[in-house]
């Protein structure tokens, strides 16, 4: 009889936890691959939304009379709007329901509603609802609760996510040959032999290439299953998880405002020197800082955004943040989301995650193709024992 050793309790472990967990971790990969480059796809689709002629000499219609006209057109107040940096992108407006006089409550909610619009024309030409806008939410609902509702899909995402990070750690492990010289073996695939090998590898030796940004994907996903781990993850970076969305701007003393939304970006642009993207956030109260947010673009450029805070009445500065003078802790912390997308150093990274989401999808499929190749080739023996020639009576 063989010794049972540590080896092969990763091998069990890595097994039974993959056959538990296969389906529901074929779906999450699966849709997470497609997730990728939403972005990309919706202006594929819908490219008269996302980018504008640019007309010969022409600079953009003054954000002041912008802003003037689509709360006119528009009845609303608009409460933000993201300029970007390319010239030839539409502008991001956010505008906000004007309750009629004696109602209650806005028509909608008072939510905002987002409009894209020419900056050259002021033309509404679109807003972000479409088919393949309904497409990506479907997918993304399935990525994180499997069409369950957050009570119970959340959950079952999430502890196929723990799953799924010990499945990684522990085929690391078993990736490591037991004799050293044949590790070579574990980098290429060998695609001349015979289609179970071929499987083997494909399983063995991409998600060893894949395996840290799998790594990275799950431990940063599971920030949104479970508010314990949340807790424990800021803990252990002395940093709170999702701060931004409990932020709140700046409160200031009530005044006669004398300062415009132009006069704002031109602040924001001196503090921040730099080409990009940029949100300008505009309170609805005059005792309320003026919030703008400046990003780099670029094929490599870092999704963390710069953040000036301004006096609304005069655009004076009131704070300047500049996620590079962050500590490295708050920094990881504040890429939590970026790193889990993929988008975390632009177009390159959203490149390698997709090839490695591809790749995390495959894994539960060429693993069960292994675990029943193996099956197969423990009952040929027994077959042959059975079926064999008796002995011959002497």
């Amino acid at each position: 009889m063989k010794k049972y050793t540590l080896r092969n309790l990763f091998n069990d472990v890595h097994l039974w936890l993959g056959i538990a967990s296969g389906l529901v971790l074929f779906v999450v990969c699966l849709t997470g691959t497609i997730y990728t480059f939403k972005e990309e796809v919706e202006e594929l689709m819908a490219p008269e939304k996302y980018t504008v002629e640019v007309p010969a000499n022409a600079e953009p219609i003054a954000t002041n009379a912008l802003i003037a006209e689509l709360e006119q057109e528009l009845q609303g107040q608009v409460v933000s709007i993201s300029i970007p940096g390319d010239k030839a992108s539409s502008y991001s407006i956010s505008v906000a329901p004007v309750a009629a006089a004696g109602a209650k409550k806005a028509e909608g909610g008072g939510r905002p509603a987002t409009y894209f619009v020419n900056p050259y024309t002021g033309q509404v030409v679109g807003t972000p609802e479409s088919a393949t806008a309904e497409f990506f939410t479907t997918v993304m609902k399935l990525h994180r609760w499997l069409l369950l509702g957050d009570s119970v899909g959340r959950v079952i995402v999430g502890a196929a996510t723990i799953i799924f990070t010990f499945l990684v750690l522990t085929g690391l492990v078993l990736w490591f040959p037991v004799k050293r010289k044949n590790w070579k073996q574990g980098l290429k695939i060998k695609t001349n032999a015979k289609w179970k090998r071929v499987n083997h590898d494909l399983h063995n030796t991409l998600g060893f290439y894949s395996s840290i940004l799998l790594l990275i994907m799950a431990l940063t996903g599971l920030c949104w299953s479970f508010e314990w781990y949340r807790d424990g993850l800021s803990s252990v970076m002395g940093a709170e998880v999702f701060k931004g969305r409990k932020e709140k701007p700046m409160a200031i003393a009530a005044a006669a405002s004398t300062a415009t939304p132009e006069d704002y970006i031109q602040q924001a642009n001196l503090l921040l020197p730099y080409a990009g993207d940029l949100r300008l956030s505009l309170p609805a109260d005059d005792t309320t800082a003026v919030v703008i947010q400046k990003s780099q673009t670029g094929f490599f450029a870092l999704a963390a955004a710069d953040k000036v805070q301004l006096n609304k009445h005069n655009a004076e500065p009131l704070k300047v943040e500049k996620f590079a003078d962050k500590p490295l802790n708050k920094q990881v912390v504040g890429l939590i989301k970026p790193l889990h997308l993929g988008n975390v150093y632009g177009t390159f990274s959203k490149i390698l995650y997709f090839i490695a989401c591809l790749v995390a999808t495959s894994l539960p499929v060429t693993g069960t193709m292994i675990w029943i190749n193996k099956l197969r080739k423990k009952s040929k023996p027994k077959k042959q024992a059975r079926y064999g020639t008796a002995p011959v009576a002497g």
